[in-house]
């Protein structure tokens, strides 16, 4: 055999007095990980997300944007979840709420 009868014998009653203390202990650095997790990546993108949406919710007609596909263009229409863009003299683009990335000063587009 591998392992001696009296080590045997005696693990169970070594691993019962610190079995709390140990199981514990182990669990630690994997709740760490969470906790750090949380802070660098998780927490960030929840505020920038909300950020976002507050941008989003707060366009109006005449603001200077930009889209997440670079089009420039001032708002000329507003629709329930899209805009229409004017990103030239009579040309006029349709596109989702969500694809606007930034809001120009005003002025910016010519």
């Amino acid at each position: 055999m591998l392992i001696s009868p009296a080590f045997a014998q005696t693990a169970p009653a070594a691993a019962a007095e610190g079995g709390m203390m140990a199981s514990l202990t182990g669990m630690l650095p994997l709740v760490l990980m969470f906790v750090v997790l949380y802070f660098i990546m998780i927490r960030p993108q929840m505020k920038r997300q909300k950020e976002h949406k507050a941008m989003i919710d707060a366009l109006a007609k005449g603001d200077e944007v930009v889209t997440s596909g670079g089009l420039l263009g001032r708002v000329t229409r507003m629709g329930e979840g899209t805009l229409h863009l004017e990103i030239a003299a009579g040309v006029e683009v349709q596109v989702q709420r969500g694809s606007v990335s930034q809001v120009l000063p005003k002025g910016s587009v010519k």
